[in-house]
């Protein structure tokens, strides 16, 4: 159901219902794992080691973290960013499966590959995430502003966010981070959707014709595998991503320890090396890749189970 497939028995959907299916799997899978995402985003940002040996760090673990979150801020904090991540998954599901779905669909119809095949699926899947990237960038940086802050809080509300960003900092600042997001998400989403499609294809191939029936987990575990696996390939690019956006934002991030700036993704990545190490460039890995596996999992699971359900509702109505 992913990608164009012209022998697909769900292929009498919309491109508008592709679309819907692509907002509502984002939107149902942000509300689920925004704590993971929030600590992982705390991890991302912090100088210090994620040592229990450093007494300097704020967080040095993910269960650690959490109780430091719950009992500092209250519940509500692992949802800190909620309303601008929920506009980002819903842009962002909505335009990288329809430009999916629109270049998969290209490439059939010009007969020049196999519009299945696990290297068409890398570069349409790495080309349609960039399109979405561009599309929902500024509400990106206005998410990871407001997982970032501490208390007293610097921004209320979004509108204030937006406001005194664009005052303090120009209306660049809503493309802070944008480089190294363009450069690590074609392939990171490149390889979600093709080890998806190569994941499926094994699972085929392994698992029994009697062990078939349930579709829906197949989609799941194959779509955990594929968020791992691209995940951990192209994680250090997200923590620049990360430490880029909240330039500016220092005075914010006082209270969680010590503060850096970067003149730019070279910059950044020379900082990280010089004061962390090798190991600095995989901080908020292990939640991170928790996130990837729900995170992925889930979005391919919601979406192929929206794409079935409208094309069940069409063969019900006609």
């Amino acid at each position: 159901m992913v990608g164009y497939d012209l022998r697909a028995d769900g292929r009498n959907i919309s491109k508008f219902e592709v679309a819907v299916a692509g907002s509502v799997s984002g939107l149902v899978t942000r509300a689920l794992v925004s704590p993971l995402d929030v600590i992982k985003i705390r991890f991302q940002l912090q100088i210090e080691r994620l040592s229990r040996s450093d007494p300097s760090a704020k967080y040095h673990g993910i269960l650690q973290a959490g109780r430091q979150i719950l009992q500092e801020e209250g519940p509500a904090a692992f949802w800190k960013g909620h309303i601008p991540a929920q506009l980002l998954s819903i842009g962002y599901g909505a335009v990288q499966f329809l430009s999916f779905e629109l270049l998969t669909e290209l490439v059939h119809r010009a007969s020049v590959y196999d519009a299945r095949d696990v290297s068409v699926h890398f570069v349409c899947g790495g080309l349609s995430a960039c399109a979405a990237t561009l599309a929902v960038h500024p509400v990106d940086v206005l998410r990871t502003r407001f997982a970032a802050q501490g208390e007293p809080k610097i921004y209320k509300t979004l509108r204030d966010a937006v406001v005194t960003m664009y005052r303090t900092e120009g209306p660049l600042v809503f493309y802070k981070g944008l480089n190294p997001t363009l450069i690590a998400i074609f392939p990171y989403a490149g390889f979600q959707f093709s080890f998806y499609s190569s994941l499926k294809q094994v699972y085929e191939w392994a698992v029994p014709a009697e062990g078939k029936t349930n579709g829906n987990l197949k989609n799941l575990l194959c779509g955990s595998g594929a968020g791992v696996i691209s995940k951990t390939l192209t994680y250090p690019l997200d923590l620049f991503k990360k430490r880029l956006q909240v330039g500016g934002f220092e005075q914010a991030r006082a209270t969680f320890g010590q503060v850096r700036s970067y003149r730019g993704l070279l910059d950044c990545a020379k900082q990280v090396l010089q004061e962390e190490g090798s190991r600095g460039f995989f901080k908020g890995l292990s939640p991170s890749l928790l996130k990837a596996a729900l995170s992925t999992g889930l979005v391919f699971f919601w979406y192929e189970l929206f794409c079935n359900l409208f094309h069940h509702m069409k063969k019900a109505d006609s």
